[in-house]
């Protein structure tokens, strides 16, 4: 079996070598070279013949949009991007997600050298993740993911956080809740559903793993380019018609009812499936409190978080699809509920936001 090839960008002479050491350590993986900059990169491109870029999102000559723009354009290549968890970093790796980076890891502001070595299980995933992601689909349209940047962990249920319910009596009501979960590729996926749903639609919660950093500033770019409100929820916060409420990087999004309205309650408990904010404790939350009045929908990502969510809620008669292997950058997550049989449609991506409002009249 031949090895994924890795190209390394990125200005830091120590990054580029901790990088080497952390990505030479798995037998599947190949560092076939590294570049100081974008202009050596681009060389070493044609040479070279990589799998995956690691890419640097702050360079000097040209920094690592415009060259991941110019990458995209001419010759498309799945790339992970390292960026820092700064407000600065945040705005410009989401720049690189719609430019189409396929994922990205987030560097400690301080020690990078012990920082960086603490998440090598993660680098190594992300990099062996992007070298499976399907070169067509990033570069016809702008991907991305997000996955938060943590070392590897206990695989936690959703138990440790909400206890399973059956049989739990709900306020009768008409009012719908559509529940949205993703990862890799997701920030541009969401943004595509949320581009086509009308001002009316009924209020949606969403779980997508991003870094608390990056959480406000994604929400406040959906907002520019949704006809509905976007924010990223606050605990006790109303769901609205009308309105969408991210979940922060930093905790788990639930909905629960208080008399007859639903509000977002945000919790701090253990990472689910390695995850704050986790689908799956979502997923239940809306099962548990919403029932058939709930729409529940997974885009791509990888991984299998929100899978046993996305049955909880068909079981207590929701609504349930995921996006199809086809548009999906990496189909782990919406293909998992598919294998569980959770899903009651699978549906390309531009279809997404009809088929939800069909569901909804």
């Amino acid at each position: 079996m031949s090895k994924t090839k890795v190209l390394i960008v990125d200005d830091s002479a120590l990054v580029r070598k901790i990088l080497t050491e952390i990505l030479s350590s798995d037998n599947e993986l190949e560092v076939v070279g590294t570049a100081q900059d974008p202009f050596i990169a681009r060389e070493k491109i044609k040479q070279l013949k990589p799998d995956v870029i690691t890419l640097d999102v702050e360079m000097p000559k040209m920094d690592g949009v415009t060259f991941l723009r110019n990458l995209m354009r001419l010759h498309p290549l799945p790339v992970v991007m390292i960026s820092s968890l700064t407000e600065q970093g945040a705005d410009i790796t989401l720049d690189a997600l719609e430019a189409g980076a396929v994922d990205f890891v987030a560097k400690p502001k301080i020690d990078v050298k012990d920082g960086l070595q603490e998440y090598t299980e993660e680098i190594i995933a992300k990099v062996k993740s992007a070298a499976k992601v399907k070169v067509d689909i990033i570069s016809t349209r702008s991907t991305t993911p997000s996955i938060t940047s943590r070392p590897v962990e206990a695989k936690l249920s959703a138990d440790s956080v909400i206890q399973k319910q059956t049989g739990k009596k709900r306020f009768k009501t008409t009012d719908k809740i559509i529940a949205l979960g993703a990862s890799t590729g997701g920030t541009e996926a969401i943004k595509e559903v949320l581009m086509q749903m009308p001002p009316n639609s009924p209020g949606m919660v969403i779980s997508q793993h991003i870094p608390e950093a990056f959480s406000a500033p994604f929400a406040e770019r959906m907002n520019g380019v949704s006809a509905m409100t976007v924010c990223e929820a606050k605990d006790g916060q109303q769901i609205l018609p009308g309105h969408v409420y991210i979940a922060p990087g930093s905790h788990h999004l639930l909905v629960e009812r208080n008399g007859a309205q639903y509000i977002c309650r945000l919790n701090d408990g253990e990472r689910v499936n390695r995850h704050k904010p986790s689908v799956d404790v979502m997923f239940r939350s809306v099962a548990q409190n919403v029932g058939p009045n709930a729409i529940g929908v997974i885009l791509t990502g990888m991984g299998d978080d929100g899978a046993k969510g996305l049955l909880e809620m068909k079981e207590t008669g929701a609504k349930t699809m995921v996006q199809d292997e086809k548009t999906s950058v990496v189909w782990g997550m919406p293909g998992s509920a598919a294998k569980l049989g959770a899903a009651d449609n699978e549906y390309p991506l531009n279809r997404i936001a009809a088929n939800i409002m069909k569901l909804v009249d």
